[in-house]
């Protein structure tokens, strides 16, 4: 009873509530700053007696009380009646909780968090949370005052989870947890891990929610993907901020219902296959662009609800797009409010800074060696893919969680158990996430950002690999943008940039990314990376995408990018619009927009993307033109012809070996006057004629425009 008034008791339901005692009952309440209070006996109000020097007050009587237990409390002037939380026991069951200790509870935010439901006929919400190093948690909110003595939670035992049913509180109501540290006595409190709502930032309160109830239409989408072979089928992805795709003209972000409306059907019409959302998990900075996640349960508020981004997702399912969230489960902000030092001990994160600490990025590393961790965060993915219908996961920063030494100096990193680099625990979450993913959502992908030469990162768990679907070729990145920053006079001393990525191109499933990371940061647009004048540099940018949308892999752009964006992006404002329509802005639109539909009809261009067959040099040693030429192939034989001339000279009468005599339509000449070219190229088709060149069994004599692309098809 002392540790109840002092707001130190770990099971208030031991003590509070009705209890039969001899042939009656007895009735306690806690109910702080209450001057008179009532119990509901029969059809009465039966007085209860306040314990002296407490906040409690207790009643005892022969009749049994009114079940569920009702008070009525005089507080000063106001009088008010509600339906006792002590009055129902917990209600999590032992198989979930044993489910949870273990890290698989999949499907944790029915059972941790707010539930809204109704028990014995009365609605309420149910909190629970893990705080297995706290004295005493209690919820706190709008409906209590923010006053941690009225709604104290009661613990599961050894479980660390604590739970209590607070009757008469609705969805919409905020709350947060108040924590005392079982040792310190340090009384703090914490937004909830599993929240699946919060309010607006700056407030970092959870905002009680029901489950997602969208009436979903995409049934048909989603018997399609679970049926399609993925490996084969193509992938052009559209990378999002939704912040500042496009905004009102007073400054106010588009709702999701309005994105709705707009961005599915500019991304089909452009050719792209797949919408990648950048992080919509709840995060309390618009300059972390979402990586700074603190709700892993939770859509940002910015946007709408749930509801609203489940309309979205169903949207983008009937324009046939598949919808692939960005998410970070390899670390967290430090915020006071979330799940930094949650119960007052390192509690998700290690306790050691040299493996909890993310020296980059100032961050929290996860603790993938406690099950209760690795669940949270596998009920995280399961969560988006499960409620919102999420096609797959882009999962963040992978080479920062599988190195112990990463970005960390001589001493300020803690070796494996075998003496090693390898973060063993993380490696253990990521296969069990990847397997978990593959099983239960069949068609849904997971893409790793992993800018390292980790072996197998693509390949099958039981194979030893990682198990992820994909993985981003950032070595492609990187030797692509740096070629192409060049002066064309220097290129034939570089030209190994381009060629090298087909040494181990098929080591992985690689996505060929320009993303955000390339056009922020002071490191410019796409456009304003091209060397040369505005001629030369859009001519560039149209000859980069040729290359991109043409070389083997899957491929992911920015938002902008297909248009030549022109200053780099600032998720502070919208896309600068206006340049869309403007030559030769324009131009390059048209070429995206037709280089993504051939990419996405032409099976040659896509269907082996993983696989050796589907690729072959023409002439990959052509320096001294700065000049690539290959062909790409399906599985049924048919081929594409691609040559790629680097120079911003025009090479006329360049006898390129083909596979097959015979005519040769050009379907694509980045020159084109159409796409804001001088118009150089074959005027259509060309005859490949029985002359044997480069190893191939016919050639054609070809115009090779400046900085330009062909894609030639035998007709």
């Amino acid at each position: 009873m002392a540790r109840l008034n002092a707001g130190r008791s770990h099971e208030p339901h031991a003590w509070l509530g009705p209890r039969a005692e001899g042939a009656g009952w007895a009735y306690r309440a806690l109910l702080p700053g209450v001057a008179h209070a009532w119990l509901a006996v029969g059809g009465d109000w039966a007085p209860m007696a306040r314990i002296e020097g407490t906040a409690l007050f207790r009643w005892q009587g022969r009749s049994e009380p009114r079940r569920p237990g009702r008070l009525r409390v005089e507080e000063g002037s106001r009088v008010r009646e509600f339906d006792d939380p002590y009055a129902f026991a917990p209600s999590i069951t032992p198989f979930d909780l044993h489910l949870f200790n273990a890290g698989r509870l999949l499907e944790a935010w029915r059972t941790l968090g707010a539930m809204p439901m109704q028990r014995d006929g009365v609605a309420g919400v149910r909190f629970a949370v893990w705080a297995p190093n706290a004295e005493r948690v209690s919820v706190v909110g709008d409906f209590n005052g923010w006053d941690g003595r009225w709604h104290p939670l009661s613990v599961h035992g050894a479980s660390g989870v604590w739970e209590l049913f607070v009757p008469g509180v609705g969805v919409g109501a905020l709350y947060k947890f108040e924590l005392r540290h079982r040792d310190s006595g340090v009384v703090f409190a914490k937004t909830d891990p599993y929240g699946r709502a919060f309010e607006l930032r700056p407030g970092t309160a959870a905002r009680v929610a029901p489950l997602p109830s969208h009436r979903w239409t995409d049934a048909e989408w989603l018997a399609r993907r679970s049926g399609t072979a993925w490996l084969e089928r193509p992938m052009n992805i559209y990378e999002v901020h939704p912040g500042s795709w496009m905004r009102h003209h007073d400054g106010r972000f588009y709702h999701w219902r309005e994105l709705a409306a707009r961005l599915p059907g500019y991304v089909a019409e452009l050719g792209c296959t797949h919408v990648e959302l950048m992080p919509v998990t709840e995060h309390p900075l618009d300059e972390s662009w979402g990586y700074q996640t603190t709700g892993y349960f939770a859509p940002t508020s910015r946007f709408g609800d749930a509801d609203d981004l489940a309309a979205f997702v169903d949207a983008c399912h009937a324009q046939g797009l598949g919808v692939i969230l960005d998410w970070v489960p390899g670390h967290f902000p430090g915020d006071a409010f979330a799940l930094a030092h949650f119960d007052g001990t390192a509690l998700y994160e290690h306790a050691d800074p040299r493996s909890g600490r993310h020296p980059d990025w100032g961050t929290h590393v996860f603790n993938y060696g406690r099950p209760e961790v690795r669940g949270f965060l596998l009920a995280s993915a399961h969560f988006w893919l499960d409620t919102l219908h999420f096609d797959g996961l882009r999962v963040d920063a992978v080479a920062s969680m599988l190195y112990l030494d990463y970005s960390r100096a001589a001493g300020e990193w803690l070796p494996n158990r075998f003496g090693g680099r390898e973060n063993l625990e993380a490696i253990d979450f990521l296969r069990e996430l990847n397997v978990m993913v593959h099983q239960r959502f069949p068609g849904a992908v997971t893409i790793a950002e992993e800018s390292t030469a980790w072996p197998q990162v693509s390949r099958p768990v039981e194979g030893g690999g990682l198990g992820f679907s994909m993985k981003w070729n950032m070595g492609w990145m990187h030797d692509t943008l740096a070629y192409f920053q060049r002066d064309p006079v220097h290129r034939r001393h570089h030209h190994r940039e381009l060629t090298f990525g087909q040494l181990y191109a098929y080591t992985e499933n690689f996505v060929l990314p320009l993303s955000h990371d390339e056009v922020v940061h002071g490191k410019g647009s796409l456009i304003g990376k091209m060397p040369g004048d505005d001629w030369q540099k859009f001519a560039n940018l149209r000859l980069m995408f040729c290359w991109q949308m043409t070389a083997p892999g899957r491929k992911l752009n920015f938002m902008g990018n297909e248009f030549a964006h022109g200053p780099e992006w600032s998720e502070a404002h919208e896309l600068d619009w206006h340049l869309a329509g403007r030559a030769p802005h324009a131009g390059v639109a048209r070429l995206f927009r037709d280089l993504a539909r051939l990419y996405r009809d032409t099976p040659a261009l896509h269907q082996l993307d993983f696989d050796a067959a589907g690729f072959a040099w023409i002439e990959p040693d052509d320096a001294a033109n700065s000049v690539l030429s290959f062909v790409r192939r399906a599985r049924d034989g048919s081929e594409v012809v691609v040559v790629l001339n680097f120079m911003p000279v025009m090479h006329a009468g360049y006898r390129l070996g083909v596979p097959a005599p015979g005519p040769y339509a050009e379907r694509i000449n980045t020159d084109s006057r159409h796409y804001g070219g001088s118009d150089a190229g074959n005027r259509g088709d060309v005859i490949a004629e029985p002359i044997p060149a480069q190893r191939q069994p016919a050639s054609l004599v070809l115009v090779l425009p400046p900085l330009a692309g062909l894609v030639l098809v035998h007709a």
